[in-house]
């Protein structure tokens, strides 16, 4: 356990530096967008593509894991769900704070510690897992605020269809599946290239976290801290009930998963709740004390799953 805690130290002093950068106004708000930008438009798009063109399409059509993730996930979902619409949330409220409980950061925080603690093998498992958020809860979301306002229509479908297909992640992602599919080779001079570019995306996501994070506020403590617990505690415990027990996927992708799921609330919660103006605090509230917290709780999870 130390041992892995001091293997996922040198992450967090680098969210710790960027909240530090952030906090100070050393780094500005604007500097801060634009890093994200870069990270995510470029650097984390070099390295998918760079990792996926090196996977073959049937290792993410491992229809076990898949379903053991999903199924686990709107369990979670629809509980978190449940009881915030017991609490008399609104039903828009109720599915951002659902939102918290389980999407987690992996494109920025899961890919670069994942694989560099895990494995290079583990990118596959975490493709899989960020597909089923990306495609899946992330149409959920726009689904179920539009039906929640009475806008929602068959039209809206097509718009989501859009938004998936312009997010870097799954367009590096696919091109490199197709690339690996075609065996085509990879140049020299292209391959540094992309070393070079994707080496930029693991110091540059954990810092433009922490000082994204500068900018967050702590308000609505005991539902966020409640939901910071669901997400780090409750949905890695229910992926590994579905992944060992129901499904029995492969111990090595099941460890993976679980470790997928401990990841603290996604950044791109608060994105989405201040674009439709819900809950925005809270959501903030939740990514802030969930990411402070899994500096412990992940060092725990991934100390458990190596031992499977």
């Amino acid at each position: 356990m130390a041992e892995i805690f001091l293997k996922t130290l040198p992450f967090f002093l680098l969210i710790g530096l960027g909240y530090w950068a952030g906090r100070t106004r050393f780094f500005s708000a604007e500097a801060t967008a634009y890093l994200t930008k870069f990270v995510f438009y470029f650097a984390l798009s070099a390295m998918l593509f760079r990792f996926s063109s090196n996977l073959r399409l049937e290792e993410l059509a491992d229809w076990p894991f898949i379903l053991a993730y999903l199924s686990a996930t709107m369990v979670v979902y629809l509980f978190v769900t449940a009881l915030s619409l017991l609490r008399g949330r609104p039903v828009a409220e109720a599915a951002f704070e659902a939102q918290c409980g389980v999407i987690g950061n992996v494109g920025f925080l899961g890919i670069p510690m994942l694989v560099l603690l895990l494995g290079p093998e583990a990118i596959g498992p975490v493709v899989m897992v960020l597909a089923v958020d990306l495609i899946v809860f992330g149409s959920l979301i726009v689904i179920i605020v539009s039906a929640s306002r009475g806008t929602f229509s068959w039209g809206i479908l097509p718009k989501v269809a859009i938004g998936l297909v312009k997010n870097p992640m799954i367009v590096s992602i696919t091109l490199g599946l197709l690339w690996s599919a075609f065996a085509l080779p990879i140049p020299g001079p292209m391959a540094e290239f992309l070393q070079i570019l994707g080496a930029a995306a693991t110091p540059g996501a954990l810092f433009a976290i922490g000082a994204s994070l500068a900018t967050k506020s702590a308000e609505r403590l005991t539902t966020a801290v409640e939901l910071s617990a669901v997400k780090l505690l409750l949905h890695p415990a229910a992926v590994s009930v579905a992944a060992l027990l129901v499904f029995q996927v492969e111990t090595y992708a099941a460890g993976v998963m679980i470790a997928a799921a401990s990841l603290p609330v996604a950044g791109n919660v608060y994105i989405l709740a201040q674009h439709y103006g819900i809950a925005p605090q809270r959501v903030s509230a939740t990514i802030l004390i969930s990411t402070a917290a899994s500096i412990f709780t992940i060092s725990a999870m991934i100390a458990l799953v190596t031992a499977l």
